[in-house]
């Protein structure tokens, strides 16, 4: 297996849990050993995702310029020669490119912020095109859902050194701090009423809240970084919302589902998401400590990382039914998604997202009796890995990789 490029974090987790550290190495290596089967080389982009079919085999569904964004914001952190191999024969930056050209065709903010950051973060020089396709998606001033407008200040603060973008950075860290409901520290999934319905405008989910406080702490880091002011105010968001989802955080290191954004509280735990344990809450936790946020110890966050990967393997969800199967599988190179109830359609986050906006705190405790977490979705998506990456081998002292460092 592919040895991991070094990094600060590696290296404080080798320190603290030798076993963890095994288990991050191995799950990096089969990220790059992954992510070439989910590349399309005609298309020069990733799949949607690779999934399970009925005779057991792996299917290549879709594709999605999303994750393919995602996936060269991890990879830049790797030696070139490994880059191209994750990458159809491009690095980081050349692929970046090649998602700044499709630009004029994507329409969704999301996405075009995502290809903005990773181009900001390759040192594309087409970094203005990117901003400026980013803008002309969000001019209308409406509503965002809450992800997106994160990714919208991550691009900006990633570009900050580069172009001058102070007042849409400005104007878009205001926007994600104005999304909050009173003074509670988690976000809802749209900043302003409109593109959710009533009954769920309360609830937020897990990337509502990583993607704000890693967006926020990189707002106020770069801020430092590039010699301006640093923003104790969006440092401070960013390390409430980090405190609170650690708080809540499930005994067996689960980050949950969904959470009355109001009230700064669970709404309905399941699934359990792979890539939340192993990437987006690292990645999000990880920025903000080295932004200069602390949990409520003034530690580091670590302790709630750990556990939280450690849920990979242990997966006590699976081991109270019984159920054996693995959610890391080396042979097939993938991280099966998720664990969840079962419940058609949803049909337990409805309830609950729908009782909490009449009760807050309704629990409906008889539907983790009817609906036990016990399912596996076989399937695994390029953006896992994209962001496995990018959490472990990113880091303060690891801008770009240079192939000459190895564990």
């Amino acid at each position: 297996m592919t040895a991991a490029v070094a990094s600060s974090r590696l290296r404080a987790l080798a320190e603290t849990d030798a076993d963890l550290h095994g288990l991050a190495e191995r799950l990096l290596g089969l990220a790059e050993a992954g992510l070439p089967a989910m590349y399309l080389p005609g298309a020069d982009t990733f799949v949607f995702t690779r999934a399970q079919g009925p005779d057991g085999t792996l299917e290549q569904r879709g594709t999605s310029i999303r994750y393919a964004a995602i996936t060269a914001l991890g990879a830049r952190f790797l030696p070139p020669d490994r880059q191209r191999a994750v990458l159809g024969g491009h690095t980081a930056e050349e692929f970046a490119g090649l998602l700044v050209q499709r630009l004029p065709e994507v329409s969704n903010l999301g996405d075009a912020a995502l290809v903005a950051w990773a181009a900001a973060e390759t040192g594309h020089p087409k970094l203005s095109d990117a901003l400026d396709r980013v803008a002309a998606l969000d001019a209308d001033g409406r509503p965002r859902y809450t992800v997106e407008a994160a990714w919208v200040l991550s691009a900006l603060a990633a570009a900050r050194g580069v172009l001058d973008v102070e007042e849409r950075l400005g104007a878009a860290r205001d926007r994600l701090l104005a999304a909050r409901i009173g003074d509670s520290p988690l976000f809802p999934h749209a900043t302003g009423p409109g593109l959710v319905p009533w009954y769920r405008s309360h609830i937020g989910c897990f990337a509502d809240q990583t993607y704000p406080l890693q967006a926020l702490a990189r707002a106020h880091a770069s801020g430092v970084a590039n010699g301006g002011a640093s923003d104790p105010e969006a440092l401070a968001a960013a390390e409430a919302c980090g405190r609170r989802i650690c708080e809540l955080q499930g005994g067996g290191g689960q980050w949950w589902w969904h959470y009355d954004a109001r009230r700064g509280s669970v709404v309905e735990g399941f699934p359990v998401y792979s890539v939340h344990q192993h990437a987006m809450a690292p990645t999000a936790l990880f920025d903000l400590a080295e932004a200069g946020g602390t949990d409520a110890d003034g530690g580091d966050f670590g302790p709630a990382i750990r556990r939280g990967l450690r849920w990979m393997t242990e997966v006590p969800e699976l081991a109270a039914a019984g159920a054996a199967e693995p959610m890391v599988l080396d042979e097939l190179g993938v991280t099966w998604r998720k664990v969840y109830r079962g419940d058609p359609r949803k049909a337990v986050r409805a309830a609950r997202g729908v009782g909490t906006r009449v009760a807050p705190g309704l629990r409906l405790s008889p539907l983790d009796r009817v609906f036990r977490p016990a399912s596996v979705d076989r399937e695994c998506r390029p953006y896992e890995f994209g962001w496995m990456l990018f959490a472990w081998l990113g880091g303060d002292d690891s801008n770009h990789a240079d192939g000459g460092s190895t564990t």
